[in-house]
C-alpha cells in the first residue's frame, strides 16, 4: 500500500510545484503590465507642441515703398529655378498663368501657392481677349480657372489680359466672373530683349513706389536677372508684395489696376 501512496504524494508535489510556478509567472506578467500602464498614464496627457507662428501681416503700402513683381505666361521649366530664387530672398510674387501651361505643369502651380505666392488667370492660349467675341472670352477664362483649380484647388480672382488688351465686353465678363483686371507699370520688354543685363537695368531704372513690374518666367534670361533686381531694389528700400497686398486686398472685379494710387504718402515714415 505504501507504493501507491508514494506515487500519489509525488504527483501531488509535482502538481503543487507547477501551480506555484504558474502563479509566479502570472504575477511577473501582471507586474510588467502594471508598470507599462503606469508609464502610459504618466505620459498622458502629452505635452502640447509649440504653437505655429502667426502669419506675418502684410506691410502697410501707404507708408512703405511697396512694389509687386509679376510673372506672365508660365509655368515653364524655368519657373522652378525662379521659385528657388524667390524663396532664398523671402520674396513673394504674383504669377499670371496660361491655362494650357498650368495643365501641363500642375506641380509648379502647387509650388507657387505653397511658396506663398499668388496665382492668377492669363487666358488659356494667350488670346487677345480685347478683340475676342464673348464665347471665346468665356472659353479662355473658364478653361484657365478650371486648369488652375484642378492643379491646386485654388480659384484665381485676378486676370491679366494678354497684351493688355481689354474691352467693355471683357470688363463686363470679368465683373460677372469676379476677376479684377491687373495691368502693369514697368515693362522691361524681356520678351523682346533676351538679355539679362538689359532687363536688370530697365527694371531698376523704371521702378517707382506702388509699381507693378511685368516680367516673364518662361525666359531663362529673365529668371537670371531676378536676383540682382531684388537685391538692387531692396537696397533702395523697396518692400516686395503680391498684387493683392499692394492694394490692401481690396480689388474690385472688372476694374483695371495699373499701380497703387496712394500718392506721395507712400514711403513716409
Amino acid at each position: 500500500m505504501d507504493g501507491p501512496n508514494l506515487v500519489r504524494k509525488g504527483a501531488a508535489a509535482v502538481l503543487a510545484a507547477a501551480i506555484c510556478a504558474w502563479l509566479s509567472t502570472l504575477g511577473q506578467v501582471a507586474g510588467r503590465a502594471g508598470l507599462v500602464a503606469a508609464g502610459s498614464e504618466g505620459s498622458l496627457p502629452a505635452a502640447p507642441g509649440p504653437k505655429p507662428k502667426p502669419k506675418k501681416p502684410p506691410p502697410d503700402c501707404g507708408r512703405v515703398k511697396c512694389l509687386a513683381l509679376t510673372f506672365d505666361d508660365g509655368p515653364a521649366e524655368s519657373t522652378g529655378e525662379l521659385l528657388g530664387i524667390l524663396a532664398s530672398r523671402n520674396v513673394k510674387a504674383t504669377f499670371f498663368l496660361i491655362g494650357e501651361n498650368a495643365a501641363k505643369y500642375p506641380e509648379l502651380v502647387r509650388r507657387e501657392l505653397q511658396g506663398g505666392h499668388e496665382v492668377a488667370d492669363h487666358s488659356y492660349t494667350h488670346a487677345d481677349l480685347g478683340r475676342a467675341p464673348r464665347k471665346k472670352i468665356l472659353s479662355e477664362l473658364t478653361r484657365t480657372q478650371d486648369a488652375i483649380r484642378r492643379a491646386s484647388g485654388f480659384t484665381p480672382v485676378m486676370l491679366r489680359p494678354p497684351y493688355g488688351s481689354t474691352s467693355k465686353r471683357l470688363t463686363e465678363i470679368t465683373r460677372n466672373m469676379g476677376l479684377a483686371q491687373v495691368m502693369w507699370t514697368v515693362d522691361p520688354a524681356d520678351w523682346e530683349h533676351r538679355d539679362t543685363k538689359y532687363v536688370e537695368r530697365r527694371v531698376l531704372k523704371s521702378a517707382k513706389p506702388g509699381a507693378i513690374v511685368l516680367m516673364h518666367d518662361i525666359h531663362p534670361t529673365t529668371v537670371r536677372a531676378v536676383p540682382k533686381i531684388i537685391d538692387g531694389l531692396a537696397a533702395q528700400g523697396y518692400v516686395f508684395v503680391t498684387v493683392s497686398e499692394l492694394f490692401g486686398g481690396r480689388l474690385t472685379p472688372g476694374e483695371e489696376y495699373v499701380r497703387r494710387n496712394s500718392g506721395d504718402a507712400q514711403g513716409l515714415p
